[in-house]
């Protein structure tokens, strides 16, 4: 517990400077007292939600590679992986980006942005969307820190992109009289500021790059693709979830909108100890799983599941104490202020459900598993979304769409811990002592899976 912890609240520092950055982003739009710009904002997000889901997929492989190379005593394959994630990283972001880049028009319109809205979103995205490779970069220099346990010098780049974006927003925002151009180059500056110091610690400070060599990174192309496929597979789902949950909130007009894109700020900020939690509990899992020690596998899970949901209570709670001066703070007026406050009151603790699917997906990502995390989060983009959403919609307007997403996080939840526990039950011996393990298992993944893993917790066959 106090390893997941020292790593959880190490990552999070981090983290969570940049989604505060984020915030104040929505922050100082909204004191120009317009609601498309909150609206835009909350509109580009979905679209960068998708570029930066890839990002962590990538960074996701970084990080298991490199921790289960230590774990299982072989750095020279940890460093070739560092080098090597690093090429593929670029080789996957730069088409990507300009794709995106020209695509952009044609996503906000299936998002339902509309008028002048649509035009400010379309200007930030232009921006922003371009740094594409640079944000994968600097996600897989935080991987492999993490990799290696160097949480504290991964915290001080995404400290340092935060502070680099803090300044310069208000410069560009209101010095510059920018508006929401300013906000989308002051996240650029902020995302190089992040890849700099990131590199200072893997290659200064750890020693972690070496030379390229072309046949070397081809011969570890199918390793790294069996880790990052999967993993970006299953962090575009998140997005695409989120982008069908945007465009049901738009149908109720921009004031839903805005008050959508003040909560789509806040969560990252109120749960990003759970978003930094899954980064940081992979690389424990990667390295005991290296190392042949299956019993701090299996309490690795269960005391990221407890730390996760003591800390989903503290923040909802707090949540609901504050929210009457969040309302006040971004000026949300009407449908907006009432959306917000139903967030708070009942949407915020279901995050305990998102927590737990966060915790498993790391195990399925670190013990051989990946399609499995892939499975679990498209099946919440799909099945536990669209219809819950949908039919919260119906009944309930924009406050039912935020009611029907929890509903099925919490069925999808329930279902990825149901496997993971399986999974964990069923972990090899370690027969040749450290390493053993770190060789391909088969489990195998059905509805009798889940069930099993539930009962296996209160039987002892």
């Amino acid at each position: 517990m106090g390893h997941i912890a020292v790593m959880t609240s190490t990552a999070s520092v981090g983290l969570m400077a940049l989604f505060l950055v984020d915030l104040a982003d929505m922050y100082f739009l909204s004191l120009l007292g317009e609601a498309e710009l909150a609206a835009a904002v909350g509109f580009a997000g979905s679209i960068l939600f998708f570029s930066t889901s890839v990002c962590i997929g990538i960074a996701i492989a970084m990080g298991a590679l490199v921790s289960q190379s230590i774990g299982a005593g072989k750095r020279p394959r940890a460093l070739r992986s560092v080098t090597n994630v690093f090429v593929f990283a670029v080789l996957v972001t730069s088409p990507l980006a300009v794709g995106l880049w020209l695509s952009v028009p044609w996503l906000l319109d299936l998002l339902g942005a509309e008028g002048y809205t649509h035009e400010l979103a379309v200007d930030y995205l232009r921006i922003v969307v371009p740094s594409m490779p640079v944000l994968a970069l600097a996600m897989c220099c935080g991987g492999a820190l993490r990799g290696v346990g160097d949480a504290k010098r991964a915290m001080y780049s995404t400290l340092s992109g935060g502070a680099v974006n803090a300044i310069f927003d208000p410069l560009l925002i209101f010095g510059l009289s920018m508006g929401v151009e300013g906000a989308a180059v002051a996240s650029v500056l902020g995302r190089f500021a992040v890849l700099a110091v990131g590199l200072n610690g893997v290659v200064r400070h750890q020693g972690l790059l070496q030379k390229l060599r072309w046949k070397a990174f081809w011969r570890q192309l199918t390793a790294i693709l069996q880790i990052a496929g999967p993993a970006m597979m299953t962090n575009v789902a998140t997005p695409v979830g989120y982008a069908f949950v945007t465009a049901s909130i738009a149908r109720f007009g921009d004031g839903a909108m805005a008050g959508y894109a003040v909560v789509g700020r806040i969560i990252p900020v109120a749960f990003g100890i759970i978003f930094a939690l899954s980064g940081a509990v992979g690389p424990i899992f990667g390295q005991n799983f290296g190392a042949g020690m299956r019993e701090r596998v299996r309490r690795t899970f269960w005391d990221g599941l407890i730390f996760m949901g003591a800390v989903v209570v503290s923040v909802s709670i707090i949540l609901i104490l504050v929210q009457d001066y969040l309302i006040a703070a971004f000026s949300l007026t009407g449908e907006a202020a009432e959306l917000f406050s139903f967030f708070a009151h009942f949407i915020a603790i279901a995050w305990v459900f998102n927590g737990a699917q966060f915790v498993a997906n790391a195990a399925f990502n670190n013990l051989h598993h990946p399609a499995w995390s892939t499975w679990s989060n498209w099946a919440r983009a799909t099945i536990g979304t669209i219809p819950f959403v949908w039919i919260g919609a119906h009944w309930g307007g924009a406050p039912g769409v935020l009611a029907g997403q929890a509903i099925g996080g919490l069925v999808i939840g329930l279902v990825t811990v149901g496997a993971a526990l399986y999974l964990l039950a069923n972990l090899p011996d370690p027969k040749s002592g450290p390493g053993a393990t770190a060789r391909s298992f088969r489990v195998p993944l059905s509805p009798y899976t889940v069930y099993r893993g539930w009962v296996g917790i209160f039987s002892r066959d």
